[in-house]
Formats: structure tokens, sequence, C-alpha cells
């Protein structure tokens, strides 16, 4: 089987999608993605990143697929993240579009996410000393939860906090900055034939009543035929629709809008709606769409990564196609763990090539956000 064989399983198709919205966002008419790729050389263990792939042994090092022309190079720019959500619904693919300069200020609170608890606290923390529970405004919530969030926001060094008598007085380090500029939700649906795609009028609609989120899209797979069969679906008419071919691969993908989508106005107050955006768009910051690999074995043997276009995906050599989560576990049938000396080789595989794959990850996900 192909790697490019990208619509087999939705898992794969979520993460072409995934790609080709840090490569191409926003969608156009038609918009081709360039080949691009880099052909640098590695000269350490940091340049790996840089060098093309191909397909692995255990002495090969998985790189990565993002080049330097992949930077934004305008007034936007955005980060992407993949299965997102609230308790009552969960999206495939969230696009979060930001200020660059207010989104560079965005590190100065550090990489992990920030939780509503911390965002109360450094988003109203003081420029100069004050007793916490004069400096924050009165949650929905005992005070008690929020004197650990001090301490808690303290430890990470995004508050200064001192003790003045039996109180604690918090200071800001700095200004926490108004990054988000919108929230675009897409729900992944390569074939609507699929019993999966039974439920999408209620999701799209459920986004559509919310309104959570700006926008909202469904991205399928293109059938070439004089009507998209999407645009035949009774779905909401607020929800844009996006077609891809990606059967030569993401850097031969195009994506296409056959309907433009509605922006959408919150149901629940408009302050709801931002606290609420904010925490999911602090989630993506934090955790990147390339989390896969938690729900993997990059040590088994047979798990490789390997690049489709300008998409670099896992790769399960014994079954010879692209694994999704559910099939890579330690229930598989096909698992074998990385034999020791594979991991006591030295660089490039210093722990293994499982060890690689994450730290690669690890460090993909730092660069693009």
């Amino acid at each position: 089987m192909s790697p490019h064989a990208t619509t087999d399983s939705e898992f794969t198709y979520e993460l072409c999608v995934c790609r080709w919205a840090e490569l191409a966002w926003p969608p156009t008419d038609n918009q081709p993605i360039s080949d691009q790729s880099p052909d640098n050389q590695p000269t350490s263990d940091q340049s790996l990143d840089d060098q093309p792939i191909s397909d692995q042994s255990p002495n090969d090092q998985p790189t990565s697929d993002q080049s330097p022309n992949d930077q934004p190079t305008d007034d936007t720019t955005h980060i992407v993240a993949r299965q997102l959500g609230t308790q009552q619904r969960r999206w495939d693919t969230v696009v979060v579009e930001c200020d660059p300069k207010a989104l560079a200020a965005r590190a100065a609170f550090g990489d992990d996410e920030l939780d509503s608890d911390l965002l109360h606290v450094v988003r109203n923390a003081p420029p100069e000393w004050a007793w916490y529970r004069d400096a924050l405004p009165d949650p929905d919530y005992p005070w008690r939860y929020v004197r650990e969030a001090v301490h808690r926001a303290a430890d990470r060094g995004i508050v200064e906090t001192r003790t003045a008598g039996n109180r604690i007085e918090i200071r800001r380090v700095a200004p926490y900055p108004d990054w988000v500029d919108r929230l675009i939700a897409i729900e992944n649906k390569p074939d609507l034939d699929a019993s999966a795609a039974d439920r999408l009028a209620e999701q799209l609609t459920h986004d559509v009543e919310t309104g959570l989120a700006d926008e909202v899209w469904l991205a399928t797979a293109e059938t070439g035929a004089t009507v998209e069969p999407a645009l035949l679906e009774t779905l909401p008419v607020e929800a844009g629709v996006l077609t891809t071919n990606f059967t030569d691969g993401v850097d031969g993908a195009a994506a296409s809008v056959a309907w433009h989508p509605t922006g959408l106005r919150p149901t629940h107050g408009e302050s709801h709606r931002t606290a609420r955006r904010l925490e999911l768009a602090e989630r993506a910051y934090g955790r990147g769409w390339r989390g896969y690999q938690a729900t993997m074995r990059p040590d088994c043997r047979h798990f490789q990564l390997q690049r489709d276009g300008r998409l670099l995906g896992p790769w399960c050599a014994a079954k010879e196609c692209r694994q999704s989560g559910a099939e890579c576990s330690a229930s598989c049938s096909a698992f074998e763990p990385e034999p020791p000396a594979w991991r006591t080789q030295g660089w490039p595989i210093e722990g293994g090539p499982g060890a690689g794959i994450r730290r690669l990850l690890a460090r993909r996900a730092d660069r693009n956000r």
C-alpha cells in the first residue's frame, strides 16, 4: 500500500488536513501547495530536522517536513491543533489565527498551556504589588482555588509573589497579550458515504448554533463530480465546504473552497465566548497537533515516519500502511519492541529510533508554535 493512499482512514486524512492548514491557511478557491522540500544535510543533532527523509532503517534518524519557507511572512499567522474542543464537542482540526507580535509576546508565559484558573491570574495580575484578592476579579468559585492557582503561577514564573504579613501579594511579569484573532473549526470527513458521516449535519448545526468558533468548515475529499456531493448534503448553510485532493501527497495537494462560510455570533454572550476561545487557543498553543506519538508505539521496531510530500506521518512496516492510534498499540499482534542494540548505537539515533521520533516531533511542534 502506498503512503499516498491518504484517505484510507479518517485519522490519516486528518493529519493531511492539519499539515495542509499549517502550510496554506487561509484557503482560496484554488490553492495548490508548491514543493519546497529542504535538502540540507545534518551537521549536528539539532540540524536533523532539516534533512529530507527516505525509507528508514534502524540506523536512520526520522526527519522533519518543515522548511524555512513555511514561516509566515504577512501580518497574520496561525497555529493548528488536532482533536480539540469542549466536553460537548471535539473538533478534528482547529486553526487559531493570531497577531504575530502578540503571539511572540505570549512566549513570556512559557511553552505550556494556561488553564482557566491560570488565565484568571495572569490576565488580571496588576503591574504593581497588590493583595491577590484585591487585584483579581471575584471568581465564580471559592477563593481557595484562586490562591492555589496563584501558587502554581508563581512556580511557573508567570507571576511574581511576595508575602506581606499573612497576605500573598502578586505582580505581573508582563501584560498578557490579546493574541487570538479568530478560532476556526474544521470537521474532516473524507468519505461522505461512510457511516461516520451520518451525524455530520447534527454536529455542524451544533457548531453553528453555539457560535464558539468564528467559522465552521467541512473538509472532504474531492470527487471530481460536476456538483460535489458535500453540496447536496443537508448541512447548515453557515458552514463552509473545503474539497481536497491528496492523491499525490500534501506536496501536490489542492484545496478548493466549494462553499464559503458565514461568520458566527455567540449564543452565550461575548465575554463567555472570549474566555472559552482563549482556553481552547491556549490548549492549541501548548499541545499542537503532532501528539499522535503519545497514543502510538514508536518503540516498536516496525514504527517508522515516512514523508508524504510535506507531511511526515507514521508508517507501519509490518502492515505496510499508515496506521491509526487504535491500530498501533501494545495489543497489536505485529508489535515487537526495539532490539536493545538499537538503543546503544549513539548519534544519530541515541536512545533508539523510537526516542528519536519523539524528540523530532517535539522539536517540530516547538518550531511551529
